[in-house]
């Protein structure tokens, strides 16, 4: 039998209803998905890395059950395409939302697939009540107090709110 690794890579800060989206559509297809979290030198973090590993874990329980032990959350440095190569991934799972996104991400298949020919990209659509989420609105809605609960998973709305607590 196959076993079809996937990976998902991002910086999950905060995981977002349209990162859920993503990954409960990846479980369809994959036998185990790697959501990796990137580390970036140069940017600092709401949420350290630990946190956002309890978050993942946590949400994808109340979203997907005991198809959360499918996910691995793990940390990656520098090209994705390297990490998923040495963890046996032959799956880049990539979210669009729209057009921009698909012209960008198809960029960067075609770059991912010549550094890597064995790793396929599999883009996702994101489902309509999800399209315009992003991490980086849903920090700027939050730092300013606002209601942040339609975009993010429960557990992760309570975490913010703590974050933000004044």
């Amino acid at each position: 039998m196959t076993h079809r690794v996937a990976i998902y890579a991002g910086s999950f800060d905060p995981l977002t209803n349209g990162h859920l989206d993503a990954l409960t559509g990846s479980l369809s297809f994959a036998d185990k998905i790697l959501v990796a979290i990137g580390k970036q030198a140069s940017k600092t973090p709401l949420f350290s890395f630990e946190e956002r590993v309890e978050l993942i874990k946590s949400a994808a329980r109340d979203a997907v059950g005991p198809d959360a032990d499918r996910l691995e959350v793990i940390s990656f440095e520098g090209l994705v395409v390297r990490v998923a190569i040495e963890r046996g991934a032959t799956i880049m799972i990539r979210g669009l939302r729209d057009g921009t996104d698909l012209n960008y991400e198809m960029q960067m298949a075609g770059m991912n697939r010549t550094m890597a020919p064995g790793l396929q990209t599999v883009f996702l659509p994101a489902s309509p009540a999800v399209r315009m989420i992003t991490a980086t609105l849903v920090r700027q809605i939050a730092t300013m107090g606002g209601d942040i609960t339609p975009f993010v998973p429960a557990v992760v709305a309570t975490a913010l709110t703590e974050k933000f607590r004044t």
